[in-house]
């Protein structure tokens, strides 16, 4: 029989203790199995071995989405798909991944408006582009859509008016350039960043004078 010889609160890990068995380190596991699986000192892990290597993998998941977290902030299928890559089993990520998300350590929605905020007023994004963003991040649309409709809301951006900075910055690079072909690329450039199509063509008339010859 494997007896229980010591449960002892493991170093830098809030929650967990080790498990000693027969005088010998056997695992790190939650308090919450401990008293779940009933384990302690004097008593037996015979028939709970299965259990306890669960918690333990999971423990061990928990650790690496942390590690992650404390990086930098992550949506919640950007995490679960870093982990999954990295070889952990599909459904303890999950589970790891609601728990994070009960204890408020993953929240799409802080993330997405967090992420929203740093492209539309560092990057100077389109609502287009910071939307394709979020979406190849796992984030919901309308969480999405929310997170961008703040950002707008709440620093009062002017959508026109990052088309015209953005406009600007490209023309002093397209000042040699013959004025249809500055007009084409600059319209492309503009397009191809997802700017809506009226806020394109409404800078661009305001612009007339540097697409012309006398730019």
């Amino acid at each position: 029989m494997s007896v229980i010889s010591a449960i002892v609160p493991a170093p830098r890990q809030p929650g967990r203790v080790i498990i000693e068995v027969d005088g010998r380190s056997y695992a790190t596991i939650s308090v919450e199995a401990v008293g779940r699986l009933r384990l302690v000192v004097g008593g037996s892990i015979d028939g709970k071995q299965e259990q306890i290597a669960a918690d333990v993998a999971e423990g061990e998941v928990a650790r690496k989405a942390l590690d992650m977290l404390a990086i930098r902030a992550r949506s919640t299928q950007e995490l679960v798909r870093s982990l999954v890559r990295k070889g952990a089993d599909p459904a303890v990520v999950q589970h790891v991944a609601d728990r994070l998300t009960a204890q408020g350590l993953l929240n799409d929605s802080s993330f997405a408006e967090s992420f929203a905020r740093s492209k539309v007023l560092g990057a100077r994004q389109s609502r287009r582009r910071v939307q394709q963003g979020l979406a190849r991040k796992g984030v919901a649309r309308a969480v999405a859509d929310a997170a961008i409709d703040t950002v707008f809301g709440e620093e009062d951006v002017d959508p026109r008016a990052i088309v015209r900075d953005a406009a600007k910055k490209k023309l002093r690079g397209l000042a040699k350039l013959e004025p249809v072909v500055r007009k084409r690329r600059l319209y492309g450039y503009l397009a191809r960043r997802g700017y809506e199509l009226d806020d394109i063509r409404e800078v661009m008339s305001e612009l007339r004078e540097d697409l012309s010859d006398s730019a």
